[in-house]
């Protein structure tokens, strides 16, 4: 198989070809940001702490300001790979070095892979919701062999998606809206208490693809090109998703969502014409399991740089097929709160210090990156930060070890704060005070 000339490179050593406009990472974000775990998801929305449902404006609100505030901080991690034309792991090594930029490396894989074992679950369960003769593993087997296909021709697999599935995306989501909103009533009730959570979900669902941002950008021909296709295509696209998530759970009953996620399919399926267009929407779905493939593969080519990533596509296709056929996935609230921790404070860190201390001229991204421990500290600052102000429940025990760190410092969490950008502000304030201690350290 011979390499073409306007197809991501094979290793880390080839020039990456600028070919993506801003209708190319629209539609391809666009098409991220409608996922059928995002239906499925929309209970999560609608109630995150478990004893609050919002009302429908509440939730509305939060979705629109948590897709802005996670897209923001997503488009802005894409601008480095413009620039530089790295992947996002690589580009860790200008903010931790070579060495160091291995840990986090290693912990985008772990969620990467879990991501793409979530969306071949997702798409094989909404697969047996239209054709219930086919059993689960038959789905998962056809749609992990569609994903490494995609992932293998990344570039054109986005241009595809451009040309051809953005399109019959556009008519299923503006079907299924018009009929939910003129078959369903509006749902009732509900408060604002639980916004703050809320808000804190969505934007765990944004900068979930923070990580993988710049493996895209990198063939962007500019860096307004990629963020604003970022910023416009996933924001409009992730509230509509879970706007339309909202109506489906009110059809089908939250106790019955939360005893079953893929319920939620229920509406869509048995909606006039919904066989067909939500079909399309599983469809499309093999664009987010894709995504996830090569990412994975351009976060293992930090570690095995001169490694074919066709080889490694195939072989994390394969894997992922695995862990969805023997794995439990049905529960990732947990999931993207860890994710939200890891990567909203980590992208805190790069934002300042690539953007805000001059250093995006000297970004260093070479095998021989020097280590910079430094700013290990802001990031594990920005962790605890995260988990310090977060309302959003996990697991048992992690929650009480963090409720009684909140009580040996004296430290009370406000209902009106959120995770995300307590770990943010946290992260960004510390290493901006690192930046300006090493420039007086310089002038001395």
């Amino acid at each position: 198989m011979s390499h073409v000339a306007d197809e991501v490179p094979l290793t880390l050593d080839g020039q990456p070809p600028k070919t993506l406009g801003v209708l190319d990472q629209g539609a391809l974000w666009a098409n991220l940001g409608v996922s059928l775990l995002g239906f499925s998801g929309a209970l999560l929305l609608l109630n995150p702490t478990g004893d609050a449902p919002l009302s429908l404006a509440a939730a509305l609100v939060a979705t629109v300001v948590g897709s802005l505030i996670g897209t923001a901080m997503v488009g802005l991690s894409a601008v480095p790979g413009t620039r530089t034309g790295q992947p996002a792991m690589v580009l860790l090594r200008g903010l931790f070095g070579a060495r160091i930029s291995y840990a986090p490396t290693v912990l985008n894989i772990v969620q990467m892979l879990g991501w793409g074992a979530f969306e071949l679950w997702v798409i094989a369960k909404a697969a047996t919701a239209i054709f219930d003769g086919v059993a689960y593993p038959v789905w998962v087997v056809l749609a992990g062999v569609l994903t490494t296909a995609l992932a293998i021709w990344p570039l054109g697999a986005i241009r595809l998606l451009r040309r051809y599935v953005t399109v019959g995306v556009i008519v299923s989501m503006i079907w299924f809206t018009w009929f939910f909103l003129s078959e369903t009533p509006a749902p009732a009730g509900g408060s604002w208490t639980g916004f703050a959570p809320a808000v804190d979900y969505v934007i765990a669902l944004s900068v979930s693809w923070v990580p993988l941002a710049a493996d895209f950008a990198r063939h962007s021909r500019s860096g307004r090109a990629a963020f604003t296709g970022i910023v416009g295509g996933y924001t409009v696209a992730q509230v509509a998703c879970l706007g339309l998530g909202v109506y489906a759970v009110a059809i089908v009953g939250a106790a019955a969502v939360n005893a079953d996620n893929t319920a939620v399919f229920t509406p869509f399926v048995a909606a006039p014409l919904g066989a067909l267009f939500f079909g399309i929407l599983v469809l499309r779905e093999t664009d987010q399991s894709f995504a996830n493939v090569y990412s994975t593969t351009m976060s293992l080519q930090n570690l095995m740089p001169r490694v074919d990533r066709r080889v490694i596509s195939t072989a994390i296709g394969v894997f992922t097929v695995v862990i969805a056929l023997v794995v439990d996935v049905t529960s990732y609230g947990a999931f993207l709160g860890v994710i939200g921790a890891v990567f909203v404070p980590m992208f805190a860190v790069l934002a300042v210090d690539y953007f805000g201390f001059g250093r995006s001229d000297r970004w260093n991204t070479g095998e021989d990156a020097p280590s910079r421990w430094s700013m290990l500290v802001p990031w594990a600052l920005g962790f605890a930060a995260y988990w310090l102000t977060t309302s959003t429940p996990t697991i048992a025990a992690w929650d009480g070890f963090w409720a009684s760190a909140r009580d040996a410092i004296g430290f009370t969490r406000q209902p009106w704060m959120n995770g995300a950008l307590g770990a943010a502000v946290v992260a960004a304030l510390v290493t901006a005070l690192i930046g300006v201690l090493r420039r007086r350290a310089v002038r001395r």
